[in-house]
């Protein structure tokens, strides 16, 4: 029988104050596994823990700008005190920076390489000691379709999760043998608070321009929900996933494989 279980599992999501980290260890709790999560502000902490408490979940939240080796020692200290070994990491924090390249600062460019590759660097390198102590573990880099692909405005953000790609890829040759498993989730265009505005209907009831361009590029139809980054996010940090490794799972709707409608 396949074993999805995270029963007595330890999970650190980094940022999962609310989106798509907060979807992530909602399921991981709904399969088990203890949850903490940071974030960079005390109130953001707050705000995630009341919202893990309309859940049910008994989250430990911390403050942590996982860009700082020395903050980010200290959580994951603060994490094993409180709960035991880290046996699943998400490296969930990010951020993006919608600037055309030529009029992006380079402090600009390298913040958000900072957040984005870095920052997944550092955690992965505060939990892995323990996880080979402990006889594995299992690393989640949250990726994006721009891993893959380039667009406008998002040369930072690019650059960072092609970057995180080749990151995961690394993780697993380098510490496969210690049955540590690193992979990536993709996540194609979800629909979350940030991006509503982008879906509203016009005034004459036909579809936002670029919720009208999301749609015809996706074999699905739709935007893509939290809820559908549930399911992938337990099954790579499950035993279900024990010989699965350095692979990015898309959960895109099928735009990656997708060339689009020909114009009408």
């Amino acid at each position: 029988m396949v074993n999805f279980s995270l029963e007595g599992k330890v999970a650190l999501v980094t940022g999962a104050s609310y989106g798509i980290g907060f979807a992530i260890a909602t399921a991981f709790a709904e399969a088990g596994a203890r949850i903490a999560f940071n974030d960079i502000r005390q109130e953001l902490v707050d705000k995630g823990l009341a919202s893990y408490r309309e859940k049910g979940i008994d989250a430990k939240g911390y403050v942590c700008d996982v860009t700082k080796e020395d903050q980010v020692q200290a959580l994951v200290a603060a994490v094993e005190k409180d709960l035991g070994p880290i046996n699943i990491l998400v490296n969930n924090a990010g951020i993006i920076k919608r600037i055309p390249m030529t009029e992006m600062k380079a402090e600009e460019f390298r913040q958000v390489i900072d957040v984005d590759l870095n920052a997944p660097f550092i955690v992965s390198k505060a939990v892995i000691p323990s996880m080979i102590k402990n006889g594995g573990g299992k690393i989640i880099n949250i990726c994006s379709m721009m891993s893959e692909l380039g667009r406008e405005t998002v040369s930072a953000y690019a650059a960072a999760k092609g970057g995180l790609k080749m990151l995961t890829r690394n993780i697993a040759s380098e510490y496969g043998e210690y049955n540590i498993q690193c992979n990536g989730i993709g996540p194609g265009y979800i629909a979350t608070p940030q991006t509503a505005p982008l879906r509203e209907r016009q005034k004459d009831g036909s579809r936002h321009p670029f919720d009208a361009f999301i749609v015809a590029k996706t074999p699905a139809a739709r935007w893509g929900t939290t809820d559908d980054l549930k399911g992938p996010a337990v099954f790579l940090a499950s035993s279900a996933s024990d010989f699965v490794n350095g692979h990015v799972l898309y959960v895109d709707g099928g735009i990656l494989a997708y060339i689009g409608k020909q114009p009408q």
